[in-house]
């Protein structure tokens, strides 16, 4: 099976340029509620994705760390680590580190579509002065047959 297309089909092709905020469509629908859903999803994260979040979280967890230090039982002071400070801190540090991840990958992602685009145009360009030397050469060769037959 060939999937290389033709030379025409790949001069017309240009690149696309795909960003994580293309891609909410395709998560959601395109529709009225895919939409709202989008939205919510993004602000709640944009939200609980900060660091200020996250200082939030540790103020938080810290309410009831006293109590888990006064309960003196070791299976309460790793309950409230576990489960009240890893789980409530991590939770917005790691969207945090995923946005700048994700932010980076959409400036790799520009940049290679920028040099696509340059290297389409370059390679379009030279496609169609290969044609045109075709078209030149298959000129020369029937005048030269014409002359031989005279």
């Amino acid at each position: 099976m060939n999937n290389r297309p033709s030379p025409v089909e790949a001069q017309s092709t240009s690149p696309r340029l795909i960003l994580r905020h293309a891609a909410h469509k395709l998560v959601h629908g395109e529709g009225a509620m895919g939409r709202i859903n989008t939205w919510l999803a993004v602000g709640i994260t944009k939200i609980v994705g900060s660091m200020w979040c996250a200082y939030a979280f540790v103020g938080l967890s810290l309410i009831s760390l006293p109590a888990a230090l006064q309960s003196h039982d070791p299976i309460t002071m790793v309950g409230w680590v576990a489960q009240t400070f890893l789980q409530l801190v991590l939770l917005p540090i790691i969207i945090v580190g995923q946005n700048v991840q994700a932010a980076s990958s959409d400036a790799r992602a520009q940049s290679d579509h920028d040099t696509l685009v340059a290297i389409h145009t370059l390679t379009s360009e030279v496609y169609n002065l290969s044609m045109n030397q075709s078209k030149i050469l298959a000129s020369l060769e029937a005048r030269s047959t014409q002359q031989r037959n005279l």
